[in-house]
């Protein structure tokens, strides 16, 4: 196989399984993160570059993020900034779900973005390695010539990089 066929592979593999554990997980209730989900091979006469798209925000759903009350092990955490109780707004329209109170009455879309974002602040978000698990899956499957090659195209740019 190609080191250009493999990569091809590796990147679209990436990409369905990625996709596929967000549809699992329901976690595309907007499809941003669904559909920036990509992968691009770009050929040059000397290297492969082979880059993965996708929204700012995928590191914190891939790693999760720890909350003032829960912890998870990640390099993320809610210190003092509360996320934005926006997103939540719109995140309850686009899911259909109708806030109610305590006693049942109907509130605002404004407060329950701001109740949940107070929940996440306190409990955080739990990983979902969603990006994570396919490529580390994939990455055992790629051929070992090209795994071989890399690495010591990777020890070549650590050495320049660091030199």
């Amino acid at each position: 196989m190609s080191v250009k066929k493999a990569l091809e592979t590796f990147g679209k593999r990436v990409q369905q399984q990625a996709r596929a554990n967000l549809t699992r997980n329901k976690m595309n209730a907007s499809k941003g993160l669904y559909e920036s989900t990509k992968y691009d091979l770009t050929v040059s006469p000397n290297s492969f570059i082979l880059s993965f798209d996708l929204e700012n925000y995928w590191q914190f759903q891939d790693s999760g993020v720890s909350g003032t009350e829960r912890k998870f092990n990640t390099p993320f955490s809610y210190k003092t900034k509360k996320p934005p109780a926006q997103i939540f707004e719109k995140w309850a329209k686009l899911k259909g779900i109708k806030p109610r109170n305590k006693q049942g009455k109907f509130t605002t879309y404004k407060s329950f973005g701001f109740a949940v974002a107070t929940a996440i602040f306190k409990r955080g978000i739990k990983p979902t390695k969603f990006f994570t698990k396919p490529f580390e899956n994939e990455f055992k499957k790629l051929p070992e010539e090209v795994v071989e090659a890399f690495a010591l195209e990777l020890d070549d740019l650590l050495t320049f990089t660091t030199s």
